[in-house]
């Protein structure tokens, strides 16, 4: 198995080498590293010709194993990163994990919330008043939790982290609202983000809404402390909107 890898290494090295160099490959050297790989040079009967396609069959199997395998190991490694709280490298490895699986939504999900985490680590280092690294660390952490969403539009942790980036870092309450609304009808019981629906609403000036939002954790919540705090927001929200009426 060991020489196996080693000769189909060397073969990728040829033709990598040969690309670099600028140079077409060499096919000749390829084909001597399948024959002495496979067992399988230049086949012309029938027998041989089958005989062929079962082994580069098999091959391709245990090239496609070996992916799926690597796909795993960089989402286990990132999801450890995430939870040693190493977002940058937790970012790293789910991009490389997204090449594996380009098609699953709790990747880009995961690149969201380490995007969001970066931004607000990223500081202006140089003193130049710039605010670039923070708002591509954003960018990509909305455009993240839009594709996990389009992969599963019903995909709560997706809708909430896109609402929080919305409502508290790019201070678009507005494209946050539909997001929410859609979360709440999802999941009655998911006080934060009912809060957050509300907070929403009062900055977009739909005091009605905030104020029915600030009800419903009151009637639901069984938290002294949530509770306190839905009512001392509702109240702020009826004295600017209605003089505390």
């Amino acid at each position: 198995m060991k020489h196996s890898m080693v000769i189909a290494v060397a073969a990728l090295c040829l033709a990598s080498q040969a690309f670099l160099s600028g140079c077409g490959p060499n096919t000749n050297q390829i084909r001597r590293m399948q024959a002495l790989e496979e067992g399988v040079d230049s086949p012309t009967t029938p027998e041989e010709l089958s005989d062929a396609i079962k082994k580069y069959q098999n091959r391709i199997e245990d090239i496609l194993n070996a992916d799926v395998r690597i796909g795993i190991w960089y989402k286990i490694l990132g999801t450890r990163y995430l939870d040693s709280k190493m977002y940058g490298k937790a970012l790293e490895t789910f991009r490389e994990a997204i090449t594996y699986y380009p098609t699953n939504q709790n990747l880009y999900y995961y690149v969201g919330v380490c995007a969001g985490y970066m931004a607000k680590s990223a500081l202006d280092f140089e003193a130049r008043g710039s605010r670039a690294e923070r708002d591509n660390y954003l960018a990509l952490s909305e455009s993240a939790y839009l594709r996990a969403l389009e992969l599963e539009p019903n995909y709560a942790r997706a809708l909430y982290g896109l609402s929080v980036i919305y409502v508290f870092e790019l201070n678009r309450p507005d494209k946050a609202l539909p997001h929410l609304e859609k979360l709440v009808s999802l999941e009655k019981r998911n006080l934060d983000a009912m809060f957050i629906l509300a907070r929403a609403s009062y900055m977009t000036g739909n005091y009605d809404r905030a104020v029915e939002m600030y009800d419903l954790v009151l009637a639901t919540s069984k938290d002294a402390a949530r509770k306190a705090e839905a009512q001392k927001n509702k109240d702020t929200v009826l004295a600017e909107a209605y003089g505390g009426k």
